[in-house]
């Protein structure tokens, strides 16, 4: 299938696995890429700069197909040194990148001189027509339905993609309750030039997670999910636990007087006790409403090639059959 991402890119199918933090390490990365989507190295996943450099490398080692390096710019007190991150994705010969979180201006120039294809994360129009603003190759436009932060707009992907469609000139991709052909499809017809999956792509074989948070997501329904850090303006969509349910109620309770020190113990430090103990209790940790679609685990390649399938089969018999003679 080709469409403007996958020339963009250079990748077979207009699908890519969106940065995670523990989930996106080379393995994933390189399993995704070799079955010809884009997989997702999570920059700050890495602790250093170099250990992203050596991560890189390895994902070098395992396919020779493009990847991208997600770089998230966080509001915090002792930011990450994003200069030296930005030299190893350079230094690396990575020539995809996927930011998210504040504006990423400070470092385009640095990433455009290197000849490296920007991918901006946003959860809303005006947010993604600023990234084509400043600069941006494309976008991923995430809907309401996303695991991780859907920002406080509350905009579903079908309003929010055909609004990005009417606004944007640069592509995108549709990101929030992607899991299948019917997803890809969709997303095509609200136009999106593809797809990315974050939840999805955890229940693979490939995800180098533990194997109770793809059991978790497995047993898990589009009923599952909350909404944590609404008091905060810093929204989550999470998988429900006792310690989510625990975080919930201190926010009813402390209301508007609710501090991000309230809730540390449930927030701070989780995902390697999640991703990597399978901990499942341990905290608050980011999941999509699409759980209630992921049925099985899979191979990478398994998983994309039936995406590849059941969309080419909707578009050419289901669709197709529709049309009046």
């Amino acid at each position: 299938m080709k469409t403007r991402i996958t020339e963009m890119l250079n990748i077979e199918h207009p699908i890519i696995q969106g940065g995670m933090h523990y989930v996106g390490f080379a393995e994933l990365a390189a399993a995704v890429s070799n079955a010809g989507g884009l997989g997702t190295i999570t920059g700050l996943t890495q602790k250093t700069a170099p250990d992203l450099a050596n991560e890189i490398a390895r994902c070098n080692d395992m396919t020779d197909k493009p990847f991208a390096v997600n770089l998230t710019f966080l509001p915090s007190v002792a930011a990450p040194d994003y200069p030296s991150y930005v030299k190893a994705i350079i230094d690396g010969g990575v020539k995809i990148v996927e930011t998210a979180g504040r504006n990423p201006v400070q470092v385009l120039p640095y990433l455009k001189d290197a000849g490296i294809t920007v991918i901006h994360k946003c959860t809303s129009v005006r947010h993604s027509l600023k990234a084509q603003e400043i600069g941006c190759d494309a976008v991923s436009v995430d809907g309401f339905e996303c695991g991780g932060h859907p920002g406080e707009d509350d905009i579903p992907n079908m309003i929010l993609l055909p609004r990005a469609a009417d606004e944007l000139e640069i592509p995108f991709v549709a990101s929030g309750g992607m899991a299948d052909g019917r997803s890809l499809v969709a997303a095509l017809a609200m136009g999106a030039e593809g797809m990315n999956m974050g939840t999805r792509f955890m229940v693979t074989q490939e995800a180098p997670i533990h194997e109770r948070v793809k059991q978790a997501i497995l047993a898990a329904t589009e009923l599952d999910t909350r909404l944590v850090m609404r008091s905060l303006r810093n929204t989550e969509r999470v998988l429900t636990n006792t310690a989510v349910e625990r975080l919930l109620a201190k926010e009813k309770e402390l209301g508007d007087n609710i501090e991000f020190e309230d809730i540390m113990e449930e927030v701070a430090g989780v995902y390697p006790k999640v991703m990597l103990d399978g901990d499942m209790d341990s905290g608050a940790w980011s999941c999509g409403m699409v759980a209630g679609l992921i049925n099985d685990i899979p191979s990478c390649r398994e998983l994309i090639d039936r995406i590849m399938v059941e969309a080419d089969g909707l578009i050419g018999q289901r669709l197709g059959g529709m049309r009046a003679a």
